[in-house]
Parts: structure tokens; C-alpha cells; sequence
């Protein structure tokens, strides 16, 4: 099991005064995020007696089917917060570079960005670049770390401040934070949980950090590395002759997007595109080829059968399966299929 946290680096090895950086217990600092991971620590920044000089964040987008245009989640909640608000599609451009050095930052703080930092602007901030990322590096590096983690059935994760290399998520490792993995928690939900604890793992760096400016970190364990790529919708289609826990995992770590897909099929021959929502395991002989309902309308698997709670039919919205049962007057033989 993983340590709680990184221990403490020997500060007596390095330099803890050098010309020009701020000696204050305030740190000026440029916070880099996008998505709603991030809102927490901004928020937490916020209230804290560190003061943020800008917030970096895409431009604003069109989204949804009237394609309005809609600000980022940490673009909204500067804006409420009224700090100040800094669109930017491409924060390595030189000129975006000095604007950057011209605000005296000690720190750069990245959460959930989707822009990689290049050099020139990570060593425009005097203490460089720190990130939260939601895994327990080395593992699952890359953009979808929480899913990957619920695929994979870890029993543990956790959030990880590290700074910022060249290399995506290798940087020495300042602090981590570990929880369990619930039971029956969808990629949403941890996704939140670990946000939350994102904010206690950045003020326990930054507090590292106002101590020593320069802490290097600990190095990763490279032979220990694994990835978590962003997600597509082909992550999300179900094969039923899976074993039935790893088809009800695929379900929580698919939700809400791009959701666990299938087709359901009547015996008369009716079909429609499905997302499984929440569905858990029985511990049943399956009865029936995979993707059969059986008699008590379970879903048998290529190992044990799958309970499902909730459904979602394609351009609807969530419902219970008890609801999708009754609707669709769903009877044993009908199947669902691989899409």
C-alpha cells in the first residue's frame, strides 16, 4: 500500500536563499486549469493567504445543441470570485511568455489544463511549475487517470503533486494523498472525491515549497509507470462475453462519459442503442448465451451474470431498469448486443 504521503527531502543539501526569490510566506502564483478537478484547489488557493495574479484557462467555447458559447468550469468560478482571468489558446507563445514574467510569479499551479507547459514558460516562475494529477503516480499517467483506475479494479488511488518536466507526468513527486476505491463509485463520483482531496494535497506542497523553494522532489519509479490515455467512445462498448465484473466496472468507469454502450434487442426484433448505468454482479450460473436476460432478468456474462439498476436509452435520460423494464415490457430471451 502506498505511503500517504512522500516524505520530507534533506533540505540540508540544498541552497535555501538565492538572489531575487521572494522570501515572504506569500506566494504569487499563476493557476493553469480548465475542467471542474480543478475548481476545488482554485478555490482552496483562493481562501488561503497565498495570492493568485492570474488565472490561465482555454478561451471560451460553443457546446451543447444550440452551440452557445460557455466559459470554462475554473473560467466561471474566477469570474465569481473576481480574480483575474486570463483566455488563452496556446500559453507557450513567446508573447504570452513575458506576460508572464513581467507578473513577478513565484509559482506556477496546473490542474486540469489539457495544455502541455513547455520549458520557456515553466522557467518563467521563479520556483518553476507544480501539478495535481489523479492517480498515485507512477501510475496512470495520462489524461484519464480515474477511469482507468476503476477499469482496472484498484482497490487504491489517490492524488499526486509533482512538478512539471518535459515528459507528461514524470516530474518528481512532492506529495501524495491516497483513498479507496469504493465499491460501487461511477468515474464522477471519485473524480469528485479526489478533487477534494487535490486541495489538502496542494496547500501540504505549497507549505513544502515556502520552506524551501527548491525541493527537488523524489523521483518516480520508472518500472513501475503505466498509462491512462484520454477515453473514446470504443472504451465504452461492452462485450458480454466478459466476465460480469469487469463488464459492471466498465460501466462505473465509462459514466458519464462516454458511458458503457450497447444495444438492447427484443425477441420481436425491436432494438435501440442503451448506456448502462450502475450494475453490479451476481454470483450466478449464466443462463443462456452472454448478452441473454434471464428469467429473473439479470444479463448473463461470459463469467457470472450482471444486476443492472439504471439505463439510459440513446437521447433520453437516465432511468431505473425497473422503469426501462416496464416501459419496453422487457422479457427473458431478450439480449443485449455488442454495438
Amino acid at each position: 500500500m502506498a505511503s500517504p504521503a512522500i516524505r520530507a527531502y534533506d533540505r540540508r543539501a540544498l541552497v535555501v536563499c538565492r538572489e531575487g526569490v521572494r522570501r515572504e510566506s506569500v506566494m504569487r502564483i499563476v493557476f493553469f486549469g480548465s475542467g471542474e478537478f480543478a475548481v476545488p484547489s482554485l478555490r482552496s488557493l483562493t481562501n488561503s493567504h497565498h495570492q493568485i495574479v492570474a488565472v490561465v484557462t482555454p478561451p471560451d467555447r460553443p457546446a451543447g445543441r444550440g452551440r452557445k458559447t460557455i466559459p470554462t468550469p475554473v473560467a466561471a468560478r474566477a469570474i465569481e470570485d473576481g480574480l483575474p482571468l486570463v483566455p488563452r489558446a496556446d500559453v507557450n507563445e513567446p508573447a504570452f511568455v513575458e506576460l508572464v514574467r513581467d507578473h513577478a510569479a513565484d509559482l506556477g499551479v496546473v490542474i486540469d489544463f489539457g495544455q502541455k507547459l513547455q520549458a520557456p514558460i515553466r522557467t518563467a516562475f521563479k520556483c518553476g511549475c507544480i501539478n495535481v494529477h489523479g492517480s498515485l503516480l507512477p501510475k496512470y499517467r495520462g489524461a484519464a487517470p480515474v477511469a482507468r483506475a476503476i477499469l482496472d479494479g484498484e482497490p487504491w488511488t489517490g492524488v499526486t503533486v509533482f512538478r512539471l518536466v518535459d515528459r507528461m507526468d514524470a516530474g518528481p513527486v512532492l506529495v501524495q494523498r491516497q483513498t479507496r476505491v469504493g465499491s460501487e463509485e461511477t468515474c464522477s463520483d471519485l473524480e469528485v472525491r479526489l478533487s477534494r482531496i487535490g486541495c489538502d494535497a496542494i496547500q501540504a506542497a505549497l507549505q513544502m515549497l515556502e520552506a524551501d523553494p527548491w525541493c527537488p522532489g523524489e523521483p518516480q519509479d520508472e518500472s513501475k509507470a503505466t498509462r491512462a490515455p484520454k477515453l473514446t467512445k470504443a472504451d465504452g462498448h461492452l462485450r458480454f462475453d466478459e466476465p460480469a465484473e469487469q463488464i459492471a466496472r466498465r460501466c462505473r468507469a465509462m459514466w458519464p462519459w462516454p458511458g458503457a454502450r450497447c444495444r438492447y434487442v427484443s425477441t420481436n426484433g425491436k432494438s435501440e442503442e442503451v448506456i448502462l448505468g450502475m450494475a453490479t454482479t451476481v454470483a450466478a450460473t449464466p443462463e443462456g448465451p452472454p448478452g441473454t436476460l434471464t428469467p429473473v432478468l439479470t444479463v448473463a456474462c461470459g463469467q457470472g451474470a450482471l444486476e443492472l439498476h439504471s439505463i439510459q436509452p440513446a437521447g433520453k435520460r437516465l432511468m431505473s431498469w425497473r422503469d426501462f423494464v416496464n416501459g419496453r415490457h422487457v422479457e427473458p430471451g431478450d439480449r443485449l448486443e455488442t454495438i
